[in-house]
């Protein structure tokens, strides 16, 4: 590795930039052959995101893409984005945003080191092989400079892994636990095998609410690559829209953004539609990573019992075993996922806050979520629908 100096840089746009560069630190592991790690973070992705309308001019994420180089050679890169509101992110600052405001600051613009609209965990700090320490700390430095000289309040990096969460405390970020559920496959055969895991109550629950999801009067597809077609994406838009629309007030992603999903995404994607005399009535959006099926939207046009489970949590973990892959992450938040094989576990994000005053209360009020983080992932874990013993008995 060169001594020379690393040279930092920020660009608007991934227009201008070779995809091949930026992947070589997204994604190094794909150089052998085989899936990133996580899509999210990948050169097609992103531009997806800023191609679609979807992130750039009126929706309140600027992309500012971080760009390290070293001896002319990008070495490391990060999604970086001006925000001008709270929203999309999973990691929840409002009542940061609220007390800064309160006290005569202002909150917004931020920064956010993250995937928009994406709550799963994959590496911010996106570095080529040989250069991961020096690249973390590029841009890091970086992107706390560009905070401080233009007078921001703070950057925000989340859903980062918990190893960057070390390296990122070590040099001064504060450090945030969060809550997500996620199914692990410990080496299931297939489904049932999953079933035989859990206490007889939970096991004959799952089976009750596949039978009931199953008997909607329709079929259940699982599509991905070359067999999602164009017109499934205007059913999926139809979902999206009546979930984006309750949740969040309007889509965060844009009709287009589908439409190019389906040019340079489809493999990246399962999509799992319930038809009804071939029309579509619901369906889930998953995207596929190396060992990872990652849940992110669910809608429907018609109300079935128990439809969302079947779709959204057990066709996920039929496919993780299928395809050997080690977890599902089911998105945010949803106690409910518990009693469904998916279990409590921590997800890491990093603060920098320029006001010395503003950051001492937010470190405390850190330290204290973090404990209650810990005693909640204890309790739930307890509650969860597998077998306590070996020997307990059906």
């Amino acid at each position: 590795m060169s001594d020379s100096q690393i040279e930092i840089s920020a660009i608007p746009t991934l227009g201008g930039l070779d995809p091949h560069d930026w992947d070589a630190c997204a994604c190094p592991e794909t150089a052998q052959g085989g899936r990133p790690r996580d899509p999210f973070t990948t050169h097609r992705f992103l531009k997806a995101l800023e191609d679609s309308g979807s992130v750039g001019q009126g929706t309140g994420w600027q992309p500012t893409y971080l760009i390290a180089r070293q001896d002319g050679q990008m070495i490391a890169a990060a999604p970086l984005y001006a925000k001008h509101h709270s929203q999309g992110e999973y990691i929840f600052d409002h009542s940061w945003a609220h007390a800064y405001e309160n006290a005569g600051g202002s909150y917004y613009p931020k920064l956010q080191m993250a995937v928009p609209f994406t709550p799963a965990t994959g590496r911010r700090f996106l570095c080529r092989e040989g250069y991961e320490a020096a690249g973390r700390a590029a841009l890091t430095q970086g992107a706390v400079q560009i905070a401080a000289d233009n007078n921001l309040s703070s950057l925000h990096i989340t859903f980062c892994t918990a190893e960057e969460a070390r390296d990122g405390a070590e040099m001064g970020l504060l450090p945030r636990s969060s809550q997500q559920f996620h199914w692990l496959n410990d080496h299931y055969a297939d489904f049932d095998a999953f079933l035989a895991s859990l206490s007889s109550r939970k096991r004959k629950n799952i089976r009750k609410e596949r039978r009931v999801a199953n008997d909607f009067g329709g079929e259940i597809r699982s599509l991905t690559g070359d067999q999602i077609q164009p017109e499934h994406w205007d059913a999926f838009w139809e979902f999206y829209q009546d979930t984006g629309s309750r949740k969040w007030g309007r889509p965060y992603l844009t009709r287009e953004f589908f439409d190019i999903a389906q040019e340079t995404l489809r493999d990246d994607i399962l999509l799992v539609l319930a038809e009804r005399g071939g029309i579509p009535i619901a369906g889930a959006l998953n995207f596929i990573g190396r060992d990872t099926l990652y849940g992110r939207y669910w809608g429907a046009t018609q109300n079935h019992p128990c439809l969302h489970f079947e779709a959204c949590y057990y066709r996920a973990i039929d496919y993780a075993i299928a395809h050997g892959l080690k977890r599902v992450e089911a998105g945010a938040q949803g106690e409910h996922k518990l009693a469904r094989g998916y279990m409590p576990v921590t997800t890491h994000s990093l603060h920098w806050v320029g006001d010395p005053g503003f950051r001492k209360a937010i470190e405390e009020f850190l330290t204290a979520e973090s404990r209650a983080i810990e005693d909640d992932i204890e309790i739930l874990t307890s509650y969860g629908p597998f077998k306590k013993s070996s020997t307990e008995e059906d």
